[in-house]
């Protein structure tokens, strides 16, 4: 079975399982699993437009019919996520307008077993941390791939750093002390120099190896701890860095479509 019906059916349970008639304001995350998160929630809609409009849907279940998107506002993570919720014809958001979300869901390029997760290889993650700070519940949906025993398994491009563009030099340094194993500034593919992100900035991918908790010495002989509270920790103090895509202790659950592109796997805190 492909990826795509793996992502899909983690997204559609994540949506089935956390909106009901009680949401009303949305994150929604950026990637291609949160493309399908939308899906399944204009499929909702429509569910209780036909149940409105006295349609029989052979598909939907009373559970399934509690979501009013009339009633619902949906904050974006980034250009994508906007562009997904206008398109489809849903409530735009801001989240200046709102000091507490309901509900998140978003993607992960990579999820440990204590629900740690790298985010950010759509350069997206300053935004998304936002929203995923301010909601009241923050889950996770992605593909069999992406979930690992600890971070930097699976995903080896780096952890995703925003920078300031002014600063990227002094950063690429500090994260040499650091005792970064590999960095990079991240390059656009169609177009020539940096990737831009949505705040104006640029991007660092800094791979620290695994993030398994074992101790390791910096470039000035100083003893890290190489966990993901820890890294993140260090990253962050950083002059000239905005945000760091490791959420560490955010996310509530994930949903993982698995290899068969039908069964979801859940992981808990």
């Amino acid at each position: 079975m492909s990826v795509t019906n793996s992502k899909r059916q983690a997204a559609y349970e994540a949506v089935d399982k956390h909106l009901n008639a009680d949401t009303r304001i949305i994150g929604i995350g950026s990637g291609s699993t949160v493309v399908f998160v939308v899906e399944r929630i204009v499929q909702r809609g429509n569910f209780k437009k036909n149940d409105k409009s006295g349609e029989k849907n052979e598909n939907s279940d009373q559970k399934l019919e509690e979501l009013d998107l009339n009633q619902c506002v949906f904050i974006p993570t980034s250009f994508q996520s906007r562009i997904l919720i206008i398109n489809n014809g849903l409530n735009l958001g801001e989240i200046d307008q709102y000091q507490e979300i309901d509900i998140t869901i978003d993607g992960a390029d990579e999820v440990d077993e204590n629900l740690n997760a790298i985010k950010g290889g759509g350069a997206c993650h300053l935004r998304e941390k936002v929203v995923a700070e301010i909601s009241k519940k923050f889950i996770i949906v992605a593909d069999y791939t992406k979930r690992s025993t600890v971070l930097g398994e699976k995903w080896i491009k780096g952890i995703p750093i925003e920078v300031i563009p002014f600063c990227y030099t002094l950063v690429l340094n500090s994260l040499k002390l650091l005792g970064c194993q590999n960095f990079n500034l991240r390059m656009a593919k169609n177009k020539a120099g940096p990737i831009i992100t949505d705040n104006g900035n640029f991007v660092v991918d800094a791979y620290f190896g695994k993030l398994n908790g074992q101790q390791f010495l910096g470039d000035d002989n100083l003893t890290f701890i190489n966990s993901p509270s820890e890294v993140l920790k260090r990253i962050k103090l950083l002059t000239g860095v905005v945000e760091v895509g490791l959420f560490v202790g955010t996310a509530e659950i994930a949903y993982f479509g698995e290899e068969d592109g039908c069964s979801v796997g859940v992981l808990k805190k």
